[in-house]
């Protein structure tokens, strides 16, 4: 036997003129699963507990916002030992009939985008004036002041724009967030693939295609994780292994060239002078000295 959540078909206000209802809820026990063809706000004010939404569950806690869109499956949940208090705003579509022609608002409130949170929890300064805004907002509804509807659907459009720009910031914080990660990981990737291939024929090009980005990506990630350039790591691994091969072995010098990975010994011997301040033959001379200590200039 299939489950079926409970299907709320009409909240107070609902068949009026102004189709919106505010209320101030504390919930010691949750709320069972349900769903509707309304809209609604929710805002956590005190306690803690989870909220599911079309099954996926996050925290509640003072500073959360929920927007439930029609039909979507959401039920409560109330951390052991606390009392979840939270508003709860309940309208239609007709509540802004007169601006149904607006298609940016229409996207707002229904046509949003699929991949964006249905919530968002506003903590330090946001917090804090989100919660005035939602005090704010039931204070008047709870008034009497000319213009009362007009006021209350403009501070209600107010928070739903907040809503959607912190939600939509927090995304893209996130995506950065991963963004750095995978640069990470992709550096210490390519380091590895560059400590086992030294000896190949190692361009930028190269290596950027073995590892499917853009030369300009690859050369922009070893300046910021490095500071210095792709070719200068390369002729760094490069010369390390030669410096080991001059000083413990009495192979060619050319032939340690070609061991380093480098094509000719005229290009090894300027790049290691570069490098070093000294040429192959004399770095040999001086590291099978150990005890001497170089001359000073």
């Amino acid at each position: 036997m299939s489950y079926l959540p409970e299907y709320i078909e009409h909240y107070p206000n609902m068949n009026t003129a102004f189709p919106l209802h505010i209320s101030i809820n504390r919930l010691k026990s949750g709320y069972r699963a349900h769903r509707h063809d309304y809209l609604e706000i929710s805002y956590v004010i005190e306690g803690e507990g989870s909220e599911t939404i079309n099954g996926v569950e996050h925290s509640m806690k003072p500073g959360t916002l929920s927007f439930i869109q029609p039909y979507q499956i959401h039920e409560l949940h109330t951390s052991p030992g606390c009392t979840l208090s939270l508003y709860n705003f309940r309208f239609s579509h007709g509540l802004f009939a007169e601006l149904e022609s607006k298609a940016e608002l229409q996207k707002l409130l229904v046509h949003t985008d699929p991949s964006l949170a249905s919530y968002h929890c506003f903590e330090g300064e946001p917090e804090t004036a989100m919660r005035r805004s939602f005090d704010a907002l039931y204070e008047e509804y709870r008034g009497g002041e000319s213009w009362k509807r007009l006021k209350i659907k403009v501070m209600l459009i107010d928070i739903l724009i907040v809503f959607d720009r912190h939600r939509k910031r927090a995304i893209a914080e996130h995506a950065q967030t991963d963004e750095a990660a995978a640069g990470k990981g992709m550096y210490l990737d390519i380091i590895r693939f560059i400590q086992h291939h030294f000896k190949d024929d190692l361009t930028l090009n190269a290596v950027a295609g073995h590892f499917r980005i853009s030369p300009a990506y690859l050369s922009a990630l070893f300046r910021k994780k490095a500071g210095r350039t792709f070719l200068q790591h390369v002729h760094d691994v490069r010369l390390r292994h030669a410096c080991g091969l001059l000083s413990s072995t009495d192979m060619k010098i050319s032939d340690i060239a070609m061991e380093a990975g480098y094509g000719s010994y005229n290009t090894f011997s300027r790049i290691f002078r570069e490098q070093k301040g000294t040429t192959p033959n004399d770095y040999r001379k001086l590291s099978g000295e150990p005890d001497m200590p170089p001359k000073l200039s």
